[in-house]
């Protein structure tokens, strides 16, 4: 199977707004339609006014009504009707290839949010999907079935597509728990398509190569905010 990846979208500025902060780290955003990332694709999102010096990335977590459901934290001061300046989408996003049957969704550490959008393309195409992530999972369809992240390795080799969301400083403890054998993933990613939404901060978003997210790959400094965040799980062993 070929690697694939969602190409990087023409980035636009345009303003938004808070409509509604919601449980589990999300909130619903209103947008123009052009400005909605993808699933693994981000925007950078500055309010007005707001005590925060850097924006803060958006990730798609769901569709909604004039706009989108969002996968961050919302600073304290964001409220419903708070005026948002976008710029984006920004990155590479997820890709599940048409011939997928078994999906795999992974959140090593944190909420699955950022991988949420990826269920109903993959249902949509009759696949089976697993979540795999140590939270509770309260919004999910009966149809998606939960583990918890030890069983990753064999949920990983069961599947052939994984989407795998993790934070940049865990990827060594991610080697540790797939047996610390890049041989055996490369083999598997081989076998099937993984794809990993590495998290790290991206104050610049893709414009001033400020080095921040910087990741080595193969002895090569890639920057996550434009090289990803989306790569392939061959190219970062």
């Amino acid at each position: 199977m070929t690697s694939m990846r969602v190409n990087i979208s023409p980035m636009k500025n345009g303003e938004g707004q808070v409509r509604e902060v919601l449980l589990n780290s999300r909130a619903l955003i209103n947008c123009a339609p052009e400005l909605i990332p993808t699933p693994g694709q981000y925007l950078l999102a500055y309010a007005g006014g707001s005590e925060l010096p850097l924006p803060v990335p958006l990730f798609f977590s769901d569709s909604a009504q004039n706009g989108f459901i969002s996968a961050f934290d919302p600073p304290f001061s964001w409220r419903p009707g708070t005026s948002l300046y976008l710029r984006g989408p920004i990155g590479h996003g997820f890709a599940i290839p048409s011939s997928a049957r078994k999906v795999a969704l992974i959140a090593f550490d944190d909420s699955p949010a950022r991988l949420h959008g990826l269920i109903p393309i993959a249902l949509k195409q009759n696949a089976e999907v697993v979540m795999v992530c140590n939270l509770v999972v309260k919004d999910l369809t009966e149809v998606v079935e939960i583990q918890p992240l030890q069983a990753m390795p064999e949920i990983i080799g069961w599947a052939d597509y994984a989407a795998v969301d993790i934070d940049r400083g865990n990827m060594d403890r991610l080697m540790e728990m797939l047996g610390g054998r890049p041989a055996e993933m490369m083999r598997a990613a081989a076998r099937s398509e993984v794809q990993v939404l590495v998290r790290a901060p991206m104050p610049c978003g893709a414009l001033a190569e400020c080095g921040v997210c910087a990741l080595t790959l193969h002895r090569k400094w890639k920057m996550v905010c434009k090289d990803g965040p989306v790569f392939a799980m061959k190219d970062l062993l």
